[in-house]
């Protein structure tokens, strides 16, 4: 029995995108170090080769856009990381997700909480 939901213009996180974006998530996680975030600021291309990223993966990070990131496999607990490396915070990457701009997001979520 699968229990698998279709939430519209969303990717489910789920074993199969965990496999696809296993090298695009190491490597996020890799910037919890400092020395990896300098290195990558540095040389993204390298940076990028060392965790043999697949081309839509490398294109993903070359776009900056988290919802092709996603796509490649991202999940966003890792993309955080990466979205902190371009001064990004998590409203940004959510106001990315949704098409709004990022006071327009926090608008809606400061109605949500009232």
């Amino acid at each position: 029995m699968s229990h698998e939901i279709d939430i519209p213009g969303t990717t489910l996180f789920d074993g199969e995108q965990a496999i696809k974006g296993y090298a695009l998530n190491k490597l996020c996680y890799s910037f919890n170090a400092a020395e990896n975030r300098a290195a990558f600021l540095q040389d993204e291309d390298g940076y990028c080769a060392r965790y043999q990223l697949t081309p839509p993966q490398r294109e993903a990070i070359r776009s900056r856009q988290v919802l092709a990131l996603i796509a490649a496999g991202g999940n966003v607990y890792y993309l955080a990381k990466f979205a902190g490396i371009l001064g990004l915070d998590v409203q940004d990457l959510g106001a990315q997700q949704t098409g709004m701009s990022k006071d327009a997001f926090k608008a809606k979520l400061l109605a949500a909480a009232h």
